[in-house]
């Protein structure tokens, strides 16, 4: 289509980018959609990588762009966004245009994820197809690679890097709200390329061949089962050498959904380490592989560990996620969970060999196995990633529901059954193929969960949800069956596999029995779980059972853990309910304990105590429900701890030891203050008089009557010392009127603080202190006192003698009946 006027392409780019500074975004929007609706590919084509630019930021994170993840609902360029950047909207609209005329655009290969671009770099083909058949080689050499992308995957690759880029946002921007525009597009285009029911609706444009074809058809050695697993090639290909791929039609439903999805995949997850990243792809792990493969259907023989190929804990590369990224990544992983979950039962319950000769469209193969050849290896790996480096606060709360939303596909089946309570929810037995080939998502990383669950605060009511959320998902029926049976197959010694296997492949018609078909499955089975658990923790890995004797003692540990934080929580709220009974009106007239030091700081409000309380209480009825431990062994433990907290770690201090300068305090001793289970009691040990100033005093006045004081105690200190050593009724009225430290101090004796211990250097003497009348609360209340007294026709003169008067008589009152009313 010939557009109306015709402009040169670089003078129709420097208009878009002088009206990109001048005009409102509503209005540039409004000229965007007529560019591309009137100009043909050829114009629009020079404009694109600029206009992707302007969108998105640019991949160094210098250009923020529109700011999609800083735009929101309340925002007035949120609608105008989401209508010009949705699946059907203009943008894809001129994406689409342009892949009609097959145009390419370059992205460096500095921008690819750490171990991808390294790979390139040593001239190592990656393994994913969305790499194949598109590096430029310049004259420059290897360092300044390129990847020739088409239009879609150009546009995608954008859109992905745009969430991990660094960006300059506002301080104070966390950016993990889950109605910004950004997270509402990826939820657009999950929902449109993957979709749940019928299929991806085709582009409406065409090319001079009628259709616009897959750009990058799989070749027959790299298909589905060549991503994310272990190819049949043992030999890395070089980068010199790519793959020819031959047109598949088979493809041309599926591309844009696989295109997506890889490179969300790639982007998003693909960050741990290049050590892992290679032995991942090394010929040797891929040779132990193939060996044991081979070992399961010919003679008895050890597969072959090569050096190297041990556990996965190498050095990781320097990438932190933020919460905002592992909220994208659950969105993703729920998504496919629903993607998949909507395969057709005919389909899903087809067997392979089966399955390819029916008419099954590849929408519906590409669900069989979106998943486990998809997004098993690099989840795992990045979520083992954030349980090893994310801080030990409430934060954690969006890695766990990721992990929680992978291994509950159930959760995402769509149907309409009457929901039953989580508790009582069995999980249905159709899922125990895909927990035995996820064995190590539940198994390793409940592990790691429980290293973090010791170390962290559980008297926090949000860390002690996050306990009882895992607790909750594994106590569910047959979840924890399913967990002992994979770890089971997982254990199958060898040998026996392989006397059961010629068997396994004898139907009764050839002298087999029945019983030989079960054990081919249980054969296949011990396969499937083998291969998992070796693909993604190399082929020598020390496997620790989850329900083994040594996890066990680690449950044990958390229990005792959690019964700690239920006292502390508990001992926390019945202080701090002790202290809400005393603070009342009477404080005011000082009749209440001025002794501050002994508060709980930085306590959480009852509420959160009391849920607390309850949600460790389920926690631990479900961790007994998973490990089957003995209830009345339990009740003892608990019981048993909560006797020793109150007879020794509340009148204990933190764990010392002593050095040069005094007590120093040990690792158990800062975690027994940060939990709560013991602390110092701080106390000011000087002249009382000396005081830091406090907000509730004046501080002109606290100087003055210091100054008067100091003067008073000078003149007549003989005569108050000599009032306060007699033992009569005027001695202990004197000891109320003028402080004594030494009886004072002696009324209370709390648990103290190392330096509190040492004895006093000087005798304190008997003395006038003045400072309370400087508080402003005394204040207010002699001002009450005048105004009472002007309303009854009192003058100043006679208000001060009744207050005098006053504050005589409560001093007998108190020096009469005052140790009988501390006794009470």
């Amino acid at each position: 289509m010939a557009a109306p006027t015709l402009q040169q392409p670089s003078f129709f780019l420097a208009n878009l980018k002088a009206d990109s500074t001048t005009k409102p975004l509503l209005q540039r929007c409004q000229d965007l959609v007529k560019f591309i609706d009137e100009y043909p590919a050829k114009e629009l084509h020079v404009i694109f990588p600029w206009l992707v630019e302007t969108v998105f930021g640019s991949l160094d994170g210098i250009l923020v762009g529109w700011n999609l993840r800083l735009l929101h609902s309340r925002s007035n360029e949120y609608n105008i966004v989401l209508e010009f950047l949705n699946p059907s909207g203009p943008m894809m609209k001129l994406v689409y245009k342009l892949q009609a005329e097959e145009y390419k655009y370059e992205i460096p290969v500095n921008y690819l994820p750490g171990p991808v671009k390294a790979c390139i770099q040593e001239g190592v083909l990656p393994e994913c197809p969305l790499f194949h058949n598109k590096l430029q080689f310049p004259l420059s050499g290897l360092l300044t690679l390129n990847l020739a992308l088409n239009p879609f995957e150009f546009f995608m690759f954008n859109f992905a890097s745009c969430l991990i880029t660094p960006k300059s946002y506002p301080p104070g921007y966390h950016g993990s709200s889950t109605d910004s525009a950004y997270f509402v597009l990826v939820d657009m285009y999950l929902k449109y390329f993957l979709p749940t029911e019928g299929s991806v609706p085709p582009s409406p444009f065409s090319d001079s061949r009628g259709s616009v074809t897959a750009p990058s058809p799989r070749s027959s050695s790299v298909s589905f089962a060549g991503y994310g697993v272990h190819s049949p090639s043992l030999l890395k290909h070089h980068i010199f050498h790519q793959p020819s791929v031959n047109a598949d039609p088979v493809a041309q439903e599926i591309w844009r959904s696989e295109t997506l999805l890889q490179m969300f995949v790639e982007i998003w997850l693909h960050h741990y380490s290049l050590e892992m990243y290679q032995k991942l792809q090394s010929p040797q792990v891929k040779l132990a592989l193939l060996q044991y493969r081979l070992s399961m259907s010919s003679m008895p023989c050890q597969p072959f560990a090569p050096p190297g190929s041990g556990t996965l804990h190498t050095y990781q590369e320097p990438f932190s996620p933020t919460e905002e990224h592992v909220l994208v990544v659950r969105l993703l992983v729920k998504h496919l969970h629903a993607f998949s979950n909507s395969l057709k039962p005919e389909q899903l319950s087809s067997s392979p060999s089966a399955h390819s000769h029916t008419h099954t469209s590849p929408l519906e193969e590409f669900k069989r196995v979106v998943v486990q050849r998809f997004v098993q290896q690099k989840l795992y790996l990045f979520l083992q990633h954030c349980f090893g480096h994310w801080p030990l606060d409430a934060s954690f709360r969006a890695v766990l529901e990721t992990w929680l939303s992978y291994i509950q596909p159930w959760r995402y089946t769509g149907e309409k059954t009457n929901p039953q309570p989580d508790q009582n929810r069995t999980v249905p037995d159709k899922w125990e193929s895909f927990v035995q080939e996820n064995l190590l998502m539940y198994t390793k990383l409940f592990q790691v969960l429980l290293n973090r669950a010791v170390r962290t605060d559980l008297v926090n009511a949000k860390n002690a949800l996050m306990v009882f959320r895992v607790a909750k998902v594994f106590s569910q029926p047959n979840l924890a069956e399913m967990i002992q049976k994979g770890e089971q197959l997982f254990l199958e010694p060898e040998h026996v596999l392989h006397h059961r296997q010629p068997r396994g492949y004898l139907t009764p018609s050839q002298g087999g029995s029945f019983l030989s078909s079960r054990q081919r499955v249980v054969t296949d089975m011990v396969f499937r779980v083998k291969s998992h658990v070796y693909a993604l923790e190399g082929q020598d890995c020390q496997y620790k059972q989850m329900f083994g004797s040594e996890l066990r003692g680690a449950v044990m540990k958390l229990i005792q853990i959690i019964a700690q934080a239920r006292q502390t929580a508990k001992r926390i709220s019945d202080h701090s309910s002790e202290v809400a009974a005393n603070s009342s009106f009477l404080s005011w007239f000082g009749m209440s304990s001025p002794d501050l030091n002994n508060t709980f700081t930085g306590a959480e409000p009852e509420e959160c105590l009391k849920k607390t309380h309850e949600l460790l209480d389920r926690a631990l009825e479900n961790l007994c429900q998973i490990f089957k431990l003995n209830q009345g062994q339990l009740a003892q433990l608990i019981s048993n701890l909560g006797s020793s907290q109150d007879d020794g770690n509340c009148k204990q201090l933190p764990d010392c030891i002593q050095g040069e300068n005094g007590l120093i305090l040990t690792d158990l001793g800062r975690k027994q203050i940060i939990s709560g289970l013991r602390r110092f009691d701080i106390q000011y040990q000087g002249d009382p008089e000396l005081q830091p100033i406090r907000s509730y005093e004046n501080a002109l006045l606290v100087r003055l009557f210091y100054r008067i004081s100091s003067l008073l105690n000078d003149r007549f200190g003989g005569h108050m010392n000599a009032l306060c050593s007699r033992p009569d009724f005027l001695g202990r009225l004197g000891r109320h009127y003028f402080s004594d430290p030494d009886s004072s101090s002696s009324s209370r004796k709390p648990k103290q603080s190392p330096m509190s211990r040492r004895p006093s250097e000087r005798t304190r003497q008997a003395r006038l202190s003045l400072r309370p009348l400087a508080s402003y609360r005394t204040l207010l209340l002699l001002l009450l006192c005048y105004v009472l007294g002007a309303a009854m026709a009192f003058g100043p003169v006679s208000s001060t003698l009744l207050i005098l008067t006053g504050g005589f008589l409560y001093g007998l009152f108190m020096t009469l009946f005052g140790d009988k009313l501390k006794t009470h």
